[in-house]
């Protein structure tokens, strides 16, 4: 998914290239032919009044912030005009501390302008303000326009129009219809004071002081309170992400299944992290859902345990190995074969050529012995630098951590950063040409991304082969709530280029024995249902284990008030017959806590 970034403040809603504001004090009342709010924003996500002056528009003061480069105060019009497409609500841009205050009559003279959070190149959609203002108020301490209170029955079961062909499927020039589609509805709402009541909470709160709430309580549903992301036409209409106006230290440090009881209230906002946003002048009061952290059950004697763990740009400056420790140990039930994704190397993001990353991996087993666990040992291979991906000089890659008590390794020397992995036939019985090996890391697929690491394990007599995969992120996809409909999503490109060679990989070792025991895992970073996993299925090669549990069980991650999986073991038939039992163990994506922003998974089967 995309990374997290430290600058969420700085693209909040404008641009800071706009002048600053004057304000004015004065009695006289606003010109009667002045252009109004529901004007300037029109009927369309685009204003007519775009890049020209407006003059003298009148309206009442219903939020200021005085935080960040968007600076600014939201005008609302308390006299609306009746057609439901026109918001009656606009973001003034002053630059810098605006002197309007909450319930002030002003009128403003201004430019207005279409600002896309994130630039024109993230697919956003547009926020409509007035910027270079000259601020007149006309009197003070007016009520305040009466939010409207968004409810479930208020917003459009289908989610947003299909694009214009003509413009590259944006929606921007396309008539709202607010009664059908949501996007549409949250559009007419933008910049309004509005209101979600008693709401739940779908994704725990962030580092950056938001949090993801529904106004649909049923939709989609999970077992423990999210919103479940099932399909590329289940968006999820009643997620909306909640932000405040307030001190970042007064906000809410909520988990999934929390509820915000009472009413929030604000104006509605568009930002690039997300979409519509409701910033909160008023917050309403956190009660516990009473959320804890899954376990598993400890796999039995004949049983092999393998997991899969992303633990999110390790190196050895971080603090969280105890706790990362204690997950594996007590909420994994200590994995007999554990695959981690995103190992840094020595240094992490130090960008100075270290590539090994055994001070990481040697401090984590430790931690792990230190929490009641195994030692384990340990296999990986070194990337070439900076040739991988991720956190610049962080050198991320795959490792196998093994429990040398309950299963060897098969150690094939020749295996390093560009040498292709093989396999070969031996007494009718697949095996590896080294081990571990990388899957043909020369091919373009891989470029500036991880290789896939492929280890041959052997558990009780029996050989089982494991590739462990960190396919390429979704960064650069279009988002959900952006103004191109229905969305891109560029990055499948490679990764399915990836599935495809984990897919011919594990066709050969198939081909070598039919009944090989196959586990292709890791961060997919794709779901259950998409190409990608259809490609790495191939024509039954593989199947997705996640796919056993219940429907509202299958996520690994939660975004933007998505619940979703990235995360995926894939099995081949052989182990697929035999039984097995599927786990995701749900310890960080639901959590404001989180040490990582994954859930691990683990697989139990009887070679």
């Amino acid at each position: 998914m995309p990374s997290r970034t430290s600058a969420r403040l700085a693209a909040l809603t404008v641009a800071a290239v706009c002048g600053a504001a004057s304000a004015v004090v004065a009695t006289s009342p606003a010109h009667a032919d002045s252009v109004r709010v529901h004007d300037i924003q029109g009927t369309t996500r685009l204003s007519p009044y775009a890049g020209k002056q407006v003059a003298d528009v009148p309206g009442v003061v219903t939020a200021v912030r005085t935080y960040g480069s968007s600076k600014g105060f939201w005008l609302q019009d308390p006299n609306p005009d009746a057609d439901p497409a026109t918001s009656e609500g606009v973001f003034v841009f002053t630059s810098s501390t605006p002197k309007a205050a909450v319930g002030d009559s002003v009128t403003v003279t201004g430019t207005v302008s279409e600002y896309v959070p994130g630039g024109t190149a993230s697919g956003n959609q547009s926020v409509t303000e007035i910027t270079k203002p000259v601020v007149t108020t006309v009197s003070t301490g007016n009520a305040v326009p009466a939010p409207v209170v968004i409810t479930k029955r208020a917003v459009p079961e289908r989610y947003a129009p299909a694009g214009d062909p003509a413009a590259n499927n944006s929606i921007n020039a396309l008539p709202l219809a607010p009664a059908t589609y949501a996007l549409d509805y949250y559009e007419s709402l933008e910049g309004m004071n509005v209101q979600v009541s008693d709401a739940r909470v779908v994704t725990a709160t962030d580092p950056y002081s938001e949090l993801w709430v529904t106004v649909k309580p049923k939709e989609h549903r999970t077992e423990r309170g999210g919103t479940l992301y099932g399909s590329y036409d289940a968006q999820n209409t009643g997620r909306l992400q909640i932000q405040s106006l307030g001190a970042t230290a007064d906000f809410p440090q909520a988990n999934v299944g929390d509820t915000l009881a009472g009413t929030t209230t604000g104006p509605l906002d568009f930002n690039q992290f997300g979409g519509y946003t409701l910033v909160a002048s008023a917050l309403g009061t956190l009660e516990s859902g009473g959320l804890e952290r899954e376990t598993t059950r400890k796999q039995a004697s004949g049983e092999l345990a393998v997991a899969t763990y992303n633990v999110e740009n390790l190196d050895p400056s971080d603090q969280t190995f105890d706790a990362h420790a204690s997950a594996i140990v007590n909420n994994l039930r200590s994995p007999d074969i554990v695959s981690l994704e995103e190992i840094q190397d020595d240094n992490g993001a130090t960008d100075d050529g270290t590539v090994s990353a055994g001070a990481t991996v040697g401090k984590l087993i430790d931690a792990i012995v230190a929490a009641g666990g195994p030692r384990y040992d340990w296999r990986s291979i070194d990337p070439v630098d900076k040739q991988d991906g991720g956190e610049p000089g962080g050198n991320i890659r795959q490792v196998f951590l093994f429990n040398p008590e309950r299963v060897s390794f098969t150690d094939r020397p020749g295996g390093d950063s560009t040498t292709a992995v093989g396999v070969a036939k031996e007494r009718g019985k697949a095996r590896l040409t080294v081990s571990p090996g990388r899957i043909d890391p020369a091919n373009a697929a891989w470029a500036n991304s991880r290789k896939p690491l492929a280890g041959e394990f052997v558990f009780k007599g029996r050989t089982v082969f494991v590739i462990a995969n960190h396919l390429n992120s979704k960064g650069g996809d279009q988002p959900l709530a952006g103004q191109y409909q229905p969305v891109v999503r560029s990055s499948e490109t490679q990764r399915h280029a990836q599935a495809t060679e984990v897919n011919t990989f594990v066709k050969s070792l198939l081909s070598a024995q039919k009944n090989a025991e196959v586990i292709a895992l890791g961060d997919m970073n794709d779901f259950e249902f998409s190409d990608t996993a259809k490609i790495l299925e191939g024509d039954g090669q593989l199947w997705s284990a996640i796919k056993s549990l219940p429907r509202s069980e299958r996520y690994t991650y939660d975004y933007q008030g998505n619940a979703q999986v990235l995360d995926q073991i894939l099995i081949s038939k052989a182990i697929r017959r035999g039984p097995f039992t599927y786990d995701s163990v749900h310890i960080n994506s639901e959590f404001h806590d989180q040490i990582s922003d994954h859930d691990p998974q683990v697989l139990r089967f009887r070679p």
